[in-house]
């Protein structure tokens, strides 16, 4: 591959147009298929059989648990829980798309925007709903905070509403950029293998050692993706002014 842009490209696998609309399942909708049935189905195998002394499978699936649920305890608190489905549902599908894009012939859908900001602005719709949902009226005081003079308001009404709606760019920018730049490090270093000869193994070191640190990257990032949706949640739900 000469292009190392060329494997972030978006091919149709089943075409399918309406009109201007395109609705193709793409190499992107394959790979979040194969996510969600990924997740799925380890989940499904690892508890099938739940024991009190629990299998080495049964033991990766409750750490998962025990670490979102740490999660949700530092940002959302105990009355978090309500919510763990939906976080874990978030930090899982981040995770193993960003891992799934570790695997040859694979692909990183996590890399693209359109992808992870349809996931970012779905969160902030969710995030508005609980908050009216659980504020009611008290939910506006998000764009004019109680207290402040009304003079004020055509000042901060607008700024407390860009700011609202900077939260899934700023997640969105973050996830897909770190995700995009590790894998292009990965393919230049990947062409010089082959090119360099007897000396090839220098950069195939390389490459591997940058395979292990995206490994890790890709775990920081939907750590990191899930504490800010959770503490963005947070503050839409929370009871403070």
């Amino acid at each position: 591959m000469e292009n190392p842009l060329e494997q972030f490209a978006i091919k149709k696998i089943i075409p399918w147009q309406i009109g201007d609309l395109d609705l193709s399942f793409t190499n992107s909708s394959l790979c979040m298929v194969v996510t969600v049935l990924f997740i799925v189905l380890t989940m499904s195998l690892c508890l099938r059989s739940r024991a009190v002394v629990p299998t080495k499978a049964q033991a990766a699936a409750e750490s998962v648990y025990d670490f979102i649920h740490g999660i949700i305890g530092e940002t959302l608190g105990r009355d978090g829980l309500k919510y763990f489905s939906l976080i874990f549902a978030l930090f899982t599908f981040i995770a193993i798309g960003n891992m799934m894009g570790l695997l040859p012939y694979s692909f990183t859908f996590t890399s693209h925007i359109a992808a992870v900001g349809t996931l970012s602005v779905l969160f902030l719709i969710l995030d508005i709903y609980f908050g009216i949902k659980h504020r009611g009226l008290r939910y506006l005081h998000t764009f004019f905070p109680e207290g402040l003079p009304w003079i004020m308001a055509p000042l901060i009404i607008p700024v407390e509403t860009l700011s609202l709606l900077a939260k899934p760019f700023s997640l969105t920018i973050r996830l897909a950029v770190n995700m995009s730049v590790g894998h292009i490090m990965l393919e230049v270093l990947g062409t010089f293998i082959l090119a360099m000869g007897l000396f090839g193994f220098i950069p195939l070191v390389a490459d591997m050692c940058i395979i292990m640190f995206e490994l890790f990257i890709t775990l920081l990032q939907a750590y990191i993706y899930t504490t800010l949706s959770c503490v963005y949640l947070s503050m839409a739900i929370s009871d403070e002014e």
